[in-house]
């Protein structure tokens, strides 16, 4: 799991205990506040596949042109 994917965890359950305590005290301020946490997280995770996806294609191109 890389820096980035911990992060995002943290930041998603972060937000989800935000957005469970907004709830229980009737603070809408405290659940947007979660929900954009949590929608953080979520960010970080798709930036962090993305990555994985452009170092998997590097690789790929690196073995073509070795093959060239």
């Amino acid at each position: 799991m890389g820096k980035t994917t911990g992060m995002s965890l943290t930041d998603k359950v972060t937000g989800r205990v935000k957005k469970a305590a907004g709830d229980l005290a009737d603070d809408a301020s405290l659940r947007r506040e979660g929900r954009d946490e949590e929608r953080k997280g979520e960010a970080k995770e798709d930036l962090d596949r993305a990555h994985e996806h452009a170092d998997r294609k590097a690789e790929e191109v690196a073995n073509l042109e070795r093959k060239t």
